[in-house]
C-alpha cells in the first residue's frame, strides 16, 4: 500500500513540475525571466562605448530598443564585449544572444551566422580638422598622409583606388589617429564614417574636427544572430518601429550629433522586410 502510494506522489511531483517547467518556458520566450546577452563593441565612442558602469552609443540604443520590444527589460541585459575578430565564434558558441558591433552583413559571414536588419547603412569617409578645405574626398588625399588601424584595409583601399601617391600611416586604434589628426601628424583619418562621427562627438574633440560627408563604399550594420535563428522578422519589427516613432532619429542625433555629421539619406534610416539577409546574388 504505501508503495502504491509513493507512486501516486511521485507522479503527481513529476506533474507538477512540468507543469513548472512549461511555465518557466512561456517566460523564457517571452524574456520575464532570462537574460539577454548581446555583444558590444567597448571602444567605438558613439556607437559603443563603456564608461564605467555605463554602456553608450547608438549601437547600444537601437540594441536596447530592440530588447524591449522582444520583452526584455533594461535589467536582463547582459553586455559582452565583442571584438571584430572573435564575432562569428562568439555567436556560433553560444557566448551571446546578438550583436549589434558596427557589424558589416557580408556574404561571407552569412556563411556561419545570420542577420537581422541593417539598422544603419555607412560608408567609408574621412576625418579631417574643422579648417581643412582642401580634402573633399579620397581623390584629394594624393601627398598627404592619412591614418588608419593597422589590419585595417580601408587606407589601402584608397591607396589602391583613389590616390596612389597617398602616404599611409598606421596606428593601433581610431583613438590614436585623431591624436594624430589633432597634432596634425596627419591630414586625415579613414574608416566608417558613423564611427568617424563617433570620434569627432567626445568632448575632447567637439568644434575641432569635421567627416567630409562623400562616402565612397556602403556597409550594411546588420544584428548579429546565430545561424538558423527565428528571431529576424520580431527584430526587422522593431527596427521599423524605432525608424516610425523617431526614436532612430533621437538616438542618431543624441550620440553623433555634435560632430555635425550628415547620415546618408538616401540609404537612411532602413525600412526592413520580414526575413533574415540574404547573400548577393552572383
Amino acid at each position: 500500500m504505501f508503495a502504491h502510494f509513493k507512486k501516486k506522489i511521485t507522479a503527481a511531483a513529476a506533474v507538477t513540475a512540468a507543469a513548472a517547467l512549461a511555465l518557466t518556458g512561456c517566460a523564457s520566450s517571452s524574456g520575464e525571466n532570462d537574460t539577454l546577452r548581446i555583444g558590444i563593441k567597448y571602444d567605438q565612442p558613439g556607437l559603443g562605448y563603456q564608461d564605467g558602469p555605463d554602456y553608450t552609443g547608438f549601437d547600444t540604443d537601437v540594441a536596447r530598443y530592440v530588447a524591449k520590444e522582444l520583452g526584455y527589460s533594461e535589467d536582463q541585459i547582459e553586455w559582452v564585449e565583442s571584438p571584430s575578430a572573435n564575432r562569428e565564434n562568439m555567436l556560433s558558441n553560444g557566448q551571446v544572444d546578438m550583436i549589434f558591433a558596427t557589424y558589416s552583413i557580408s556574404d561571407t559571414r552569412l556563411k556561419t551566422v545570420d542577420f537581422a536588419g541593417p539598422y544603419f547603412i555607412a560608408g567609408q569617409d574621412l576625418l579631417v580638422q574643422k579648417d581643412n578645405n582642401d580634402i573633399h574626398g579620397p581623390d584629394d588625399l594624393n601627398g598627404k598622409d592619412l591614418c588608419s588601424v593597422t589590419g585595417s584595409t580601408s587606407a589601402k583601399k584608397i591607396q589602391d583606388q583613389f590616390a596612389s601617391n597617398v602616404q599611409l600611416v598606421q596606428q593601433n586604434s581610431y583613438s590614436d589617429c585623431v591624436v594624430a589628426l589633432n597634432a596634425g601628424m596627419v591630414d586625415a583619418v579613414t574608416t566608417d564614417d558613423i564611427i568617424l562621427a563617433g570620434l569627432g562627438a567626445t568632448k575632447a574633440n567637439e568644434g575641432q574636427l569635421k567627416v567630409v560627408g562623400n562616402t565612397f563604399t556602403e556597409e550594411n550594420y546588420g544584428v548579429g544572430l546565430p545561424k538558423g535563428t527565428d528571431k529576424c522578422k520580431a527584430i526587422n519589427e522593431a527596427i521599423n518601429k524605432m525608424v516610425e516613432t523617431g526614436e532612430w532619429e533621437k538616438a542618431i542625433e543624441k550620440n553623433v550629433g555634435n560632430s555635425g555629421f550628415e547620415y546618408n539619406r538616401e540609404l537612411n534610416p532602413p525600412h526592413l522586410g520580414d526575413s533574415c539577409a540574404q547573400p548577393s546574388e552572383e
